[in-house]
């Protein structure tokens, strides 16, 4: 079913969405937006800026997202976003780890819409590109609506115009990351009723997105839709996405995997990229078919012995061919 343009991402998540990650779902689907881990400003601004904010150009187009309450070091970490041709800077307010927390910034944030609105206030002023929020539809024991409905009236008046939001309550003592990704019940409904209250916003609903249909169902009520993990441990749902929203298909998986190869070998002669930083996200390419086990199998036992090169992936197809 071809829909015009809809706006179809995947959420940033620590620890998967790198450069690597981003770049192989990429040759998977050319038309859904791509988000940076979180990077935080203070990595940014006392870090190595490079190493948090390069990517290949074929990424595009591409958010990064940040994380951190100070205007000042907001608009410092925006701006650098924009200088990298960065297309969207995003605000996160909806994650809830400790270590966040201990950083005054993520979840958190929900709490302080006026600390959020200074911040992203300050983004405006510094960039040209978008500037979004992504957050949940409430925290701990606060009433969701009112309490949501409170925020988004503070930071839309400070100017953003789009809000990612996860369609679950954070708790932020008690649960685990994980367990907040799945423990609270999902609240499409709130998702939903925000696009009726402020039908000049642009609101996307994120959280436990898994199947072609849902996203469609998602589609009539508001204005854009972000998968998560369905994502990472199931990559191939982009070529399907591509197909079905965006009238394009997808190159073979063969075919990807020999562009991988070359990049592969690009990242690890050039940069000194270990090949397991690259091939880790590579796992889950075959998930369903003959010979998935023998690739994963091949993979995971051989990119991290020292001396390993791009043929390991070929050698991981040839397995999966050979088992199938």
């Amino acid at each position: 079913m071809l829909t015009p343009t809809p706006h179809i991402s995947v959420a940033p998540m620590m620890d998967w969405t790198d450069r690597h990650c981003r770049y192989f779902h990429r040759l998977i689907s050319p038309h859904v937006r791509l988000y940076t881990e979180m990077v935080t400003t203070g990595a940014l601004i006392h870090g190595d800026q490079r190493r948090h904010l390069d990517y290949s150009p074929e990424e595009h187009p591409l958010a990064l997202q940040l994380g951190g309450s100070e205007p000042d070091d907001l608009a410092t970490c925006a701006k650098m976003g924009e200088d990298w041709s960065y297309d969207e800077i995003n605000l996160n307010c909806g994650c809830p780890s400790e270590r966040v927390q201990k950083g005054a910034f993520g979840a958190c944030l929900m709490a302080e819409p006026d600390t959020v609105a200074r911040g992203v206030e300050a983004m405006i002023r510094a960039v040209s590109i978008p500037v979004t929020v992504k957050c949940r539809i409430a925290i701990d024991d606060e009433d969701d609506v009112p309490f949501l409905t409170r925020f988004i009236d503070r930071v839309s008046g400070a100017g953003c115009r789009t809000f990612i939001i996860h369609a679950r309550k954070a708790w932020l003592k008690g649960l685990s990351p994980k367990e907040n990704r799945e423990i609270p019940p999902l609240r499409y409904d709130i998702v939903r009723d925000m696009k009726s209250r402020y039908p000049h916003l642009n609101i996307i609903v994120n959280g436990g997105i898994t199947t072609l249909p849902e996203i469609s169902d998602h589609l009539k009520y508001v204005d854009g839709v972000m998968i998560g993990r369905e994502a990472y441990q199931n990559p191939w749902i982009l070529s399907a996405i591509g197909a079905d929203f965006f009238g394009h298909v997808s190159a073979s998986k063969h075919d990807i995997v020999a562009r991988m190869t070359d990049y592969t070998a690009r990242m690890h002669r050039d940069h000194g990229v270990p090949v397991k930083s690259i091939t880790r996200h590579m796992l889950t390419l075959f998930q369903g078919e003959r010979g998935a086990r023998a690739w994963r199998r091949a993979l995971s036992t051989t990119a991290h012995l020292d001396g390993a090169t791009e043929n390991i992936i070929m050698d991981a197809l040839g397995a999966l061919e050979a088992s199938g």
